[in-house]
């Protein structure tokens, strides 16, 4: 593994830079972040800024992430762990993998689960549409779309303005903001649409637009 060429990179949707673990119960929502979107890898013993300061113990390292894996994130998550040597420092590399078991839940500090989604290189917490569509998502084989008024309202939308929010489109087929929800994540199982989010915004385009 060319740790190097994964630093240039930079951190984004599957990777991210930690100088340490301080919190077993922080760096769920990194774990459950990567396993519901893509999977990715977390580089232990680099800064923010792409810097290797590598790790004082891997054991305890190890020790805070399986505790996380398995007491602040459910399902439970199966952590993959690689040590490699740069510069006589050592980066510890944890992999989670996408998962099969959607959605993972993070516990916060009021004992509260929460569902987090990777978005470039932010965990952000998921909207009700991304929510609906990971618990969907493994049921998504063989799904019929019957496109009805409310999808040609939205396809002509779309080709005219680029892109479209839950609100919008509950705006202009004038239905209510679940059966829009449910419109959308169909779209977006059977690979129509795509969603973005951010912490300010979420809309959708069709698939490798922007």
């Amino acid at each position: 593994m060319n740790i190097r060429k994964l630093i240039l990179e930079g951190e984004g949707t599957t990777l991210d830079f930690k100088k340490t673990i301080t919190s077993s119960q922080k760096i769920a929502k990194s774990l459950v972040a990567f396993a519901n979107n893509q999977g990715g890898r977390l580089l232990i013993g680099v800064t923010d800024e792409g810097k290797i300061v590598g790790v004082k113990s891997e054991d305890e390292e190890k020790y805070m992430i399986t505790r996380s894996a398995y007491q602040f994130c459910k399902p439970a998550i199966e952590p993959k762990f690689e040590e490699v040597y740069i510069d006589d420092k050592l980066v510890l590399v944890v992999s989670v993998d996408k998962s099969d078991l959607k959605p993972h839940y993070a516990l916060d500090d009021n004992n509260k689960w929460w569902v987090y989604y990777r978005v470039e290189d932010k965990c952000i917490l998921a909207s009700s549409v991304i929510l609906q569509t990971l618990k969907n998502e493994n049921k998504a084989t063989g799904t019929l779309i019957v496109y009805t008024e409310d999808e040609k309202k939205l396809f002509k939308f779309l080709d005219e303005q680029g892109r479209i929010t839950l609100k919008q489109f509950s705006k202009i087929t004038r239905s209510s903001h679940k059966k829009a929800q449910k419109i959308l994540v169909n779209l977006i199982l059977t690979g129509l649409l795509q969603p973005h989010t951010s912490e300010k915004e979420e809309y959708f385009t069709f698939i490798n637009s922007k």
